[in-house]
């Protein structure tokens, strides 16, 4: 059965192009820095948005239109699998990543649940034997069931916490089965909505025991994929526990994890905890915990976790060249964790919004890998920074001094000439790469 018949396979047609069907900018086999962008990129679908996602949001009911929604439960779940590989082979993405309950449908007891994913894996696992594609990473859903209310990893309630073990450590077997490359940790649950009736740092400690378990699990599996943490700020709590980067960061840390863990970096998160995606690229590349990205952007006008696609070309270069400068994403991918508006309820409408956020990493990544060719930022930061190349800023970068060798400098220094920060020069530096780059043909 075909469940897209309107749409033909996604080409790559150039900037020039009217298809609105077609990859403007997003040329799977271009080379860019010896890698074509297929290869780079790692583009991957989020299963849940894509194909189960029914388009409700916290005022109205859902207006999604699928082909597979004239059958429920199992048969519902068989045909999703159908679609979702028709859909990856006309889009040419490799990868995707899904929850357990975006697959199979929650049975009465976590057995039966179980059940029904080993039905739904066993016939993913012959979808992408016959197609190439890959898992990017699988997680457990550990936060949408009101038994989670409380927390899962962090509940108030041991039978919970108990209950949220067994189904990581499912997630774990099917991320060994499938041939997970990554297995992401997000914390949906994991913080608190207010102290009053919060022990914080048994909340902590027992995430922190919980991480330990999972990869004491992964090594008896034998699984050698990438653990990713999520940092989300809050919605749905008041204060989640892997806040940004830098505080999941300071978690691993403290509980002795961070040889275990990267980070799984989303633009949408970053914006709620009142950071720029590159903020949180940034920080996680410079401590090496980037791992993974959830390719999205949310409005900045609304306090919720909005998951667009991202079209925003000056955001996706500056991520790009955060994942360059990293080095890549090795294990981990750009994941379209996105969907489209309410608005947008047509089948067909998933094509156009991931053609759009495809184009849109693309430009980013052509744009910042010329820039870097042309040492644009890194020349920037060695003007700005020259003072610590010589003199008393090298004695400070080497180790070399104190307070008293920087107070002898400092005592009878006369004015110090400042340097301008240039910022509208550097952003007008940017746009003419962007125009530059989405001129050529």
């Amino acid at each position: 059965m075909t469940w897209f018949e309107s749409v033909n396979k996604i080409k790559y047609e150039g900037a020039q192009s009217k298809n609105p069907l077609a990859f403007k900018f997003y040329n799977p086999n271009e080379l860019v820095n010896g890698q074509t962008m297929e290869e780079y990129l790692r583009f991957g679908v989020a299963y849940w948005h894509t194909f189960t996602q029914d388009l409700s949001d916290p005022f109205g009911a859902g207006t999604a239109i699928r082909p597979w929604d004239k059958f429920t439960g199992m048969d519902q779940a068989k045909a999703r699998v159908e679609a979702s590989f028709e859909f990856f082979d006309k889009l040419g993405v490799k990868y995707f990543c899904f929850h357990d309950v975006d697959i199979a449908p929650e049975g009465d007891t976590l057995r039966e649940s179980n059940k029904n994913v080993d039905t739904i894996v066993a016939m993913m696992k012959d979808y992408m034997k016959d197609s190439g594609v890959k898992l990017l990473w699988n997680t457990a859903n550990n936060f949408t069931h009101p038994r989670f209310v409380h927390g899962a990893a962090s509940a108030s309630d041991a039978n919970v916490y108990a209950y949220a073990a067994a189904k990581v450590k499912k997630g774990l077997e099917v991320a060994k089965e499938l041939g997970a490359e990554n297995y992401v940790f997000w914390g949906g649950r994991e913080g608190y909505e207010t102290l009053l009736n919060t022990d914080l740092k048994l909340e902590q400690d027992n995430l922190g025991r919980f991480f330990h378990m999972a990869v004491d699990y992964a090594k008896e599996l034998d699984f050698d994929g990438q653990f990713l943490i999520e940092p989300k700020p809050k919605e749905p709590t008041t204060h989640q526990y892997d806040y940004d980067s830098q505080s999941a960061h300071a978690f691993l840390l403290n509980y002795g994890l961070e040889k275990h863990f990267k980070l799984n970096i989303e633009a949408n998160h970053a914006t709620l905890a009142g950071h720029t995606f590159e903020h949180e690229l940034r920080y996680a590349r410079t401590n090496g915990i980037l791992g993974s990205v959830d390719a999205n952007q949310g409005d900045p006008l609304l306090g919720w976790d909005t998951d667009e696609f991202p079209t925003d070309l000056y955001s996706t270069t500056l991520a790009m060249y955060e994942v360059i400068k990293n080095g890549g994403l090795g294990k981990g991918g750009l994941n379209f964790d996105a969907k489209v508006r309410r608005g947008s309820f047509e089948p067909e409408d998933l094509f156009y919004a991931h053609v759009a956020g495809m184009d849109s990493f693309a430009v980013g990544y052509k744009v910042a890998s010329k820039m870097i060719e042309d040492n644009v930022f890194e020349d920037i930061l060695a003007d700005r920074y020259s003072t610590y190349n010589e003199g008393i800023g090298l004695d400070i970068v080497s180790g070399n001094t104190d307070f008293k060798k920087l107070e002898a400098h400092a005592l009878d220094l006369g004015e110090i000439k400042q340097k301008s920060g240039r910022l509208e020069l550097i952003k007008a530096t940017i746009n003419q790469y962007l125009l530059q780059v989405t001129a050529e043909k």
